[in-house]
């Protein structure tokens, strides 16, 4: 079935380019020019992706990103940024935006985000049909895949969607190290040089919410000169 992604953006130009180019994917396009409309239309209709700026008019990007992630139900968010605004981009993450690109970007790595997203999407299924009702446990962490929440220490521990996938990636794979360019490739499902601090940056963020210590991590350690792993449990 052909994916429909609503594109929130008030500039045409790039709203048509970016509509062009997704339509070779292929995929179905539906344009918003500002938040009010793009978020009507998002709460009117399924969509399988928004790709979402975060200089609106009428409500900002932000606003119509922390909006959808207060409903029920889950759509991946691309967001659209500037190169001035890393406090932004930041914030968008914090919101719930699934992932990041920073204008002026090539066409061709807005294909590779938006083909990442649908695979990521598509796999989702198929590992909850497998594990439907487990439970993965490490220390006073419980990771709920089919529930697609986290608790620490009974508590839960609000994540965002990215943050929970790198998590449930770190937890199924303890012990084992992983570069800055195999969790881009593994969890966000692309590699391209420059984006490392996208790492970081989620992996800081975990840290602030399950570590009782962030800056002597028990879970997410830091392998110097070479990345991060998960700690093996006894």
């Amino acid at each position: 079935m052909t994916p429909s992604v609503l594109v929130v953006e008030d500039d045409q130009d790039i709203a048509q380019l970016v509509r062009l180019h997704l339509q070779d994917l292929p995929c179905h396009v539906k344009l918003a020019a500002d938040g009010i409309v793009g978020l009507a239309e998002a709460q009117a209709k399924d969509y399988d992706l928004i790709i979402l700026d975060l200089k609106l008019p009428g409500l900002d990007g932000l606003e119509v990103c922390r909006r959808l992630r207060g409903r029920g139900t889950y759509t991946p968010i691309l967001m659209l940024t500037s190169k001035s605004s890393e406090l932004d981009r930041v914030l968008g993450l914090e919101m719930g935006a699934d992932d990041y690109l920073t204008k002026p970007f090539s066409v061709l790595e807005l294909a590779a985000r938006v083909k990442a997203i649908f695979r990521r999407m598509r796999a989702v299924p198929h590992a909850g049909a497998a594990e439907a009702g487990s439970v993965l446990r490490a220390g006073a962490l419980a990771l709920d895949l089919e529930r697609h929440c986290v608790a620490l220490d009974g508590k839960p521990v609000t994540l965002t969607a990215r943050e929970f996938d790198l998590l449930v990636h770190f937890a199924r794979h303890p012990g084992r190290v992983y570069t800055r360019v195999q969790l881009l490739d593994q969890v966000w499902g692309y590699q391209h040089s420059g984006y490392e601090h996208t790492v970081n940056s989620h992996i800081n963020r975990l840290r602030a919410k399950i570590e009782r210590d962030p800056q002597n991590p028990e879970y997410i350690q830091t392998v110097w000169g070479v990345g991060y792993r998960f700690a093996e449990r006894q």
